[in-house]
């Protein structure tokens, strides 16, 4: 869980008064492994100091999160832009991108990693652009899981214990 600067200052001032960690965690709404963690994380031999442990956290959270494979620089970004102005879908574009560059995995791009660089982009005009390149050119994505699965029903099906009483004699072919 993250902790704002307001109360790092808080667990900074607390921990200079030798308060104990359960006492801070019923002053800040906070569970004790969450101070805890704080504090060793972020404590350095001179004692611990809200600035400084923002800063590392804040190095902590950029350092976990590698590089897009789609920034906006990109020559993978152009690329996949080109091939969506020709109405290819994000599967095909993944597909011959791998087709492409078979020893190159660092140019391979899934197509989950296409949709989601195109619904990151803010609302605009650039969105409304990328959205319109899509086949279906829905504004939000939407789940499998949205409604009902339909697959594998047949409309208008008849129960087999409603069927007519002939069809129990089996006189006829296909009864």
């Amino acid at each position: 869980m993250r902790i704002e600067l307001k109360k790092r200052l808080a667990i900074a001032s607390l921990r200079q008064q030798d308060v104990s960690i359960r006492a801070m965690t019923r002053i800040l709404w906070r569970s004790p492994s969450t101070v805890s963690r704080v504090l060793t994380q972020n404590s350095s031999p001179a004692g611990y100091s809200s600035v400084p442990a923002q800063a590392l956290c804040t190095a902590r959270r950029r350092a976990g999160r590698g590089p897009a494979k789609l920034c906006m620089q990109g020559v993978r970004w152009r690329v996949v832009l080109t091939l969506l102005d020709w109405k290819w879908s994000p599967q095909q574009i993944s597909g011959t991108l791998r087709l492409n560059y078979p020893t190159g995995p660092t140019q391979h791009v899934s197509h989950e990693t296409i949709y989601t660089a195109i619904y990151a982009h803010p609302r605009g005009e650039l969105r409304r652009q990328f959205i319109a390149c899509l086949r279906h050119g829905h504004n939000t994505r939407m789940s499998r899981a949205r409604g009902t699965d339909r697959r594998g029903q047949m409309p208008d099906m008849v129960n087999i214990h409603v069927r007519l009483p002939e069809i129990d004699d089996r006189l006829l072919p296909g009864h």
